[in-house]
C-alpha cells in the first residue's frame, strides 16, 4: 500500500539549469528531505542520514576492511530492515531475494514449474522483470540454475544481493543509498541485467533496481545551453530498447539506442558509451545526452548537464554505469524519422568449401571502411559448426538507414562483385522499410541469454587495420584463427567517428572514434567443469585469443560494456587518456566508494573476495591488503 508522504518530503526546486531540464517526473518529485531526516528519532537518523548530516556522529569513520555481510556479526538487524521497508514508497518495495530457479529445488520444489522455467531460460524476456536475476550467471556463481541446465546441487544466493529495492521514485532511492552507506552494507544497481561481467550482482549486497521507471516524456523543439535546438526525449531509467523505440515510432521520430530488444538505454548502456545500429550516422548513445536526474553517493537528487555539475554530466556519458550514482531519467535527442533499407545472407563452408569460405567471408570485411563510411552498420555472426570442422557466416543483419533498397544495392555491388568473380552463389534478402521502428523489429533477433559455460571479450579494430592489404590480411587472419580455435566471433562494422557525434566532448572510450569494427569472441567450457579447470580455460583466453588481438591493435581498446572481466591494463583499455579525468570526478563525488563495481572507475581498492577463486560477484567486496589506496591513473 502507497504511504502518505509529508509535504516537506516533496522537494520544490532544483538547481538553476534550462527550464525543460527541470521539469520532473511525478516519482522524481517524490524525494527526501533532511528536514524529514532531521525530524526521525536519533536511532532512524544514522540508518537514513544524508552523509553530510552524519558529521556529528562516528559513524563510518573506522576503518572496516570487508563491506559487512550476513552472518558477520555486524550485518543490520531485523528491526533495521523492517524501517527501512516502512520509510520506502510501499512496504512491499523492499524484497527479499528469492531466486526464480528456487522451484527446481528443496522444499519449493515444483516440477512443472521447474520445467516451464527451463524452457524459457535462455528467453531475456524470462529474466527482465525479475528483481534479483541476471543475463549472464556465471558472475552470479551459478548457485541456483535449473539443474538441466546447470545442476546447482542445491538453491543458495551466492551472487544475489540479499535484499532489492523496487524502487518506484526518488525517494526509495534515497533511503537505499544512505541506508547502505550508514550500515556499510554493499550496494549495487540493476536495470534489467543485460551485463557482460555482472556488475548488478553482489553477494551479502542491497540492489537498486531501476526497471520500474518507465515514465517517457517527448519534446517538441527543446532548447538547450549547448546550443541544440530540436526534439528530444526525457526517458526514466528503466525505460528499454523496445518501448523507446515504439515511442519514438508513433511520433515520428528515433532515437539514438541500442541493437538489443530488452536492454536498459538509460541505465549502464548509455553511461557505458552505448553503440547503436544508427552509430555510423550519428556516433554513439551518449554522444546525444542533454542532461541526467541522478541520486548521488551522499543522497542528494540532483541535474547534471551542460550547465549544471559539468564534471558529472561529462563522466556519465561514457564513465560507466554504477560508478557516480544512481541515474534516474535521461533526456536525449531524437532525429526525424527515415527509410531504412536491410539486407541478410549467410554462407556455409559446408556446401561452399573451405577456401571459398574464407574468401568470401574477407571479401565483406575488406569493405568494412567503405561500408562504415557509407553509414551502414552490420551485425555478423562467425561460427564453428558443430561438427567441429565446417564454419558459418551469418549476416543478421546488414543495417542501412536512411538508404533506399537501391541506395543500399550501389554500395554492396562491389562486394556481390566479388563473390561473382570467385564464383560463389549469392542471394541475399533486401527489405526496404519506411522506417526504422519497423526495420529494427524485423531485422534484429532477440539474443539469447542465461549461457552457463562461455567467457567473452572484445576489441576495438581501428581504421587503419584496414587501411592497407597487409593490415586487413592480418586483422582476418587473427578473425579466422578464432574460429579455427572452436571459437565463435560476433562483429559489429560500425564507425561511431567524432566527425558524425552528437557531442564528442564526453568520457566516452576515444578508440570507438578510430574503430570501424567491433568484435566479440567467446570461449567455452565444458559444464561439469571443475573451479580450476574453467579458471584455466579462462586465462588462455584471456592471455591467449584476446591478446592476439590486442597485438594487433596497438593504442586501441576494448568496449567496456562487452569486455572480458580478465581484461588487463583495463583502465587504458576502456577509457584511455580519459581515465585519469574519470578518476577525479569519481574521488570527487564518491569518497567513500558507495558505488563500486568490478573494472570500474575508481575500482582498484577493492576486491571480491570469491568463494570459489573464479570471476564473480560470489563473495565479499573487501579492501585490497586491508586499505582503499588511491590508484595510479593510466596514461
Amino acid at each position: 500500500m502507497a504511504r502518505f508522504f509529508p509535504s516537506f518530503l516533496l522537494a520544490a526546486s532544483l538547481l538553476a539549469v534550462p527550464s525543460q531540464a527541470r521539469m520532473l517526473f511525478p516519482f522524481e518529485q517524490r524525494q527526501l528531505t533532511r528536514e524529514y531526516v532531521a525530524s526521525l528519532p536519533e536511532e532512524d537518523q544514522l540508518l537514513f542520514a544524508f552523509d553530510d548530516q552524519l558529521s556529528f556522529t562516528e559513524a563510518n569513520t573506522t576503518d572496516k576492511r570487508c563491506r559487512y555481510a550476513p552472518g558477520d556479526g555486524k550485518w543490520p538487524s531485523d528491526k533495521a530492515w523492517t524501517k527501512l521497508a516502512k520509510q520506502l514508497s510501499s512496504t512491499s518495495a523492499l524484497i527479499q531475494t528469492v531466486p526464480q530457479a528456487s522451484v527446481c529445488y528443496g522444499t519449493t520444489k515444483d516440477d512443472t514449474k521447474c520445467q516451464n522455467l527451463t524452457k524459457s531460460w535462455s528467453n531475456s524476456y524470462t529474466h527482465i522483470d525479475d528483481p534479483t536475476e541476471v543475463l549472464s550467471p556465471i558472475y552470479q556463481g551459478l548457485t541456483c540454475q535449473p539443474p538441466s541446465i546447470y545442476d546447482s546441487k542445491s538453491c543458495t544466493l551466492g551472487g544475489y544481493p540479499s535484499y532489492v529495492i523496487n524502487a518506484k521514485d526518488v525517494l526509495d532511492i534515497q533511503l537505499g543509498i544512505n541506508f547502505a552507506r550508514n550500515d556499510y552494507v554493499r550496494l549495487v544497481v540493476k536495470n534489467t541485467g543485460h551485463d557482460f561481467a555482472g556488475k548488478s550482482a553482489g553477494a551479502g549486497s542491497l540492489s537498486i533496481w531501476t526497471h520500474g521507471l518507465k515514465d517517457i516524456q517527448f519534446f517538441d523543439n527543446y532548447v538547450d545551453e549547448s546550443g541544440y535546438k530540436g526534439p528530444a526525449v526525457k526517458a526514466g531509467a528503466g525505460v528499454q530498447a523496445f518501448e523507446l523505440y515504439k515511442a519514438a515510432n508513433a511520433k515520428g521520430l528515433v532515437v539514438v539506442a541500442g541493437e538489443g530488444q530488452t536492454v536498459g538505454i538509460m541505465g549502464g548502456y548509455i553511461q557505458g558509451g552505448g553503440h547503436s545500429p544508427l552509430s555510423s550516422l550519428y556516433g554513439m548513445a551518449a554522444d546525444h545526452v542533454l542532461g541526467f536526474e541522478i541520486v548521488t553517493p551522499i543522497g542528494e537528487f540532483l541535474s547534471a548537464n551542460s550547465t549544471s555539475n559539468t564534471d558529472l554530466f561529462w563522466a556519465l556519458r561514457g564513465g560507466g554505469g554504477g560508478t557516480y550514482g544512481v541515474v534516474t531519467s535521461v533526456t536525449v535527442k531524437a532525429y526525424k524519422d527515415f527509410p531504412v533499407t536491410a539486407a541478410s545472407w549467410s554462407f556455409d563452408s559446408a556446401k561452399l568449401g573451405l577456401d571459398k569460405f574464407w574468401a568470401a567471408s574477407k571479401a565483406f570485411f575488406d569493405r568494412a571502411i567503405d561500408n562504415v563510411d557509407a553509414g551502414t552498420y552490420s551485425y555478423i555472426i562467425m561460427a564453428p559448426n558443430p561438427n567441429g570442422k565446417d564454419y558459418a557466416f551469418i549476416m543478421q543483419p546488414f543495417f542501412a538507414p536512411n538508404k533506399t533498397a537501391k541506395e543500399t544495392n550501389t554500395i554492396l555491388a562491389p562486394y556481390f562483385s566479388r563473390l561473382t568473380s570467385l564464383n560463389i552463389p549469392f542471394s541475399p534478402n533486401i527489405t526496404e522499410y519506411k522506417g526504422f521502428y519497423a526495420a529494427w523489429q524485423a531485422e534484429f533477433p532477440l539474443e539469447g541469454t542465461g549461457d552457463v559455460q562461455t567467457a567473452v571479450g572484445s576489441r576495438l579494430f581501428p581504421r587503419s587495420n584496414f587501411n592497407s592489404e597487409y593490415g586487413r590480411n592480418i586483422t582476418f587472419n587473427a578473425l579466422r584463427q578464432t574460429l579455427e580455435a572452436g571459437q565463435s566471433v560476433i562483429a559489429f562494422n560500425v564507425a561511431p567517428t567524432l566527425a558524425r557525434g552528437g557531442n564528442p566532448d564526453n568520457a566516452v572510450n576515444p578508440a570507438w572514434r578510430t574503430a570501424v569494427l567491433h568484435a566479440i569472441a567467446g570461449r567455452r567450457w565444458p559444464v561439469a567443469a571443475s573451479a580450476s579447470e574453467i579458471l584455466a580455460v579462462r586465462t588462455a583466453f584471456t592471455n591467449g585469443t584476446m591478446q592476439k588481438w590486442r597485438d594487433i591493435t596497438p593504442g586501441s581498446g576494448s568496449y567496456l560494456n562487452e569486455a572480458d572481466r580478465l581484461e588487463p591494463n583495463w583502465q587504458q583499455s576502456f577509457w584511455g587518456n580519459k581515465y585519469a579525468k574519470l578518476l577525479q570526478i569519481k574521488q570527487d563525488w564518491d569518497a567513500k566508494d558507495v558505488f563500486w563495481a568490478v573494472n570500474s572507475v575508481g575500482s582498484e581498492g577493492w576486491v571480491v573476495e570469491n568463494v570459489d577463486g573464479l570471476p564473480n560477484e560470489n563473495g565479499k567486496l573487501c579492501k585490497v591488503n586491508g586499505t582503499s589506496p588511491t590508484p595510479t591513473p593510466a596514461p
